[in-house]
């Protein structure tokens, strides 16, 4: 029997949702695989519902999310290659430490712990959050020229606005916070990994040219940090935004980063 992973994860960032993944899901199915895009816990429900009632988003913290999909993945016969879109890059790379997944790729990662790089496409794209630290304890929104700016720069107004309205959710405050202050603060945080473990899967970033949020730059110094004896690779792609898996050839980034995962999947 064929242990090549059978099953695909793909696990959404802030300020969006599983929803996020549906032309991904979609592509996935039809060649065959399984796919499951996990919420975050109280994130189950429509992108409209929490909106409407962001109290799940306020409440929620990094363990719970890493642990929740640890139990995803621990529940699968066998493993999966596991495919993260922003925070949701810097939490495949937290699983793949802690020994789950066949292979991983980060897309647009956020750094885990230990990477200073902060360009000042990222400092404008994160202020609406880390302007005033009350927020820490809020669900922080984008307007639409917010969103705009982080996500969608390379969309045009009338395509960015009704991608906001089909993916847009606040983020979490206490978790974007507590990342910043991660690196200022003594002992392993909550998006920590051994940059030594040999045992790690194979891990693939994949980064957009033109991201405001996550630049190239963030994902090439959280590569470099790796210095075990495991495959890491960066691939950057010219002209792409945050958003990439719902830009113009999101169809080439997907197969892509299946036909990698599946090459290096750890058998």
């Amino acid at each position: 029997m064929s242990t090549a992973p059978d099953t695909i994860v793909l696990i959404h960032g802030f300020w969006v949702t599983p929803r996020s993944w549906e032309h991904w899901i979609d592509r996935y199915e039809k060649q065959g695989y399984r796919v499951i895009a996990p919420a975050y816990p109280g994130f189950e429900v429509e992108v409209e519902s929490l909106n409407a009632d962001p109290a799940p988003i306020e409440k929620i913290t990094a363990p719970q999310i890493i642990e929740s999909l640890a139990n995803v993945v621990r529940g699968l016969d066998r493993p999966p290659v596991l495919i993260g879109h922003s925070a949701g890059g810097a939490f495949t790379q937290v699983l793949l430490d802690h020994g789950y997944g066949a292979a991983g790729v980060a897309i647009n990662s956020a750094p885990t712990e230990g990477v200073p790089v902060v360009p000042l496409t990222q400092v404008k794209a994160t202020f609406p959050v880390l302007k005033n630290p009350a927020n820490h304890h809020k669900a922080v929104g984008l307007t639409h020229d917010e969103w705009h700016y982080a996500f969608t720069n390379t969309f045009t107004e009338e395509e960015s606005r009704a991608l906001y309205e089909r993916y847009a959710v606040p983020a979490s405050g206490r978790i974007l916070w507590n990342s910043v202050l991660a690196n200022l603060q003594p002992g392993h945080q909550d998006i920590w990994v051994n940059y030594h473990n040999d045992d790690r899967a194979p891990l693939l970033f994949l980064s957009g040219e033109l991201d405001h949020l996550m630049p190239p730059k963030v994902q090439q110094s959280n590569a470099r940090h790796y210095k075990s004896d495991t495959v890491t690779e960066v691939k950057v792609y010219p002209g792409r935004p945050h958003l990439m898996p719902a830009s113009p050839g999101w169809e080439e980034v997907a197969d892509h980063a299946l036909s990698w995962a599946l090459e290096h999947a750890v058998r």
